[in-house]
């Protein structure tokens, strides 16, 4: 059984795919700083200081405006659609530059063509076949 584990942990798809997820990961705190740190703050001034991550609605009676989001969720059932603004911004920012990797990952694709692949034995004999017919009857 741990020889069957191993097998199928060292192909190539498993590893290629665990790479994947780890890149993904830092990739996605890369996007996430991206957004807080940067676009957020700078959507927030030119809407006059909004700050998206405390807009909220508690349904607990002991919220106010004062608090922060987290401060408000302590407190009980609260919506945070602020947070749901700047994941969404983060998720098109993600969208976005896979769109480009991928379009320009095509690009290459499409600069350097393939080698036509060579026909199949059984066809290459069919014609030398065929052109010594041809050959012998000058017909065909």
């Amino acid at each position: 059984m741990l020889q069957d584990f191993k097998n199928f942990v060292m192909r190539g798809n498993v590893v290629d795919l665990a790479v994947g997820v780890i890149i993904g990961a830092a990739f996605g705190k890369i996007v996430s700083s991206l957004v807080d740190d940067i676009i957020m703050p700078v959507i927030g001034k030119l809407t006059g200081g909004l700050d998206f991550s405390n807009y909220y609605y508690s349904f607990s009676p002991a919220a106010h405006s004062d608090m922060t989001y987290d401060e408000a969720k302590k407190l009980g059932a609260t919506i945070g659609y602020g947070q749901f603004v700047t994941i969404t911004v983060n998720f098109l920012i993600v969208a976005f530059v896979l769109f480009i990797v991928i379009r320009q990952f095509e690009r290459l694709k499409k600069q350097a063509p393939a080698a036509p692949p060579s026909p199949p034995r059984t066809e290459l004999l069919l014609e030398e076949i065929r052109d010594a017919i041809r050959g012998r009857s000058g017909t065909l």
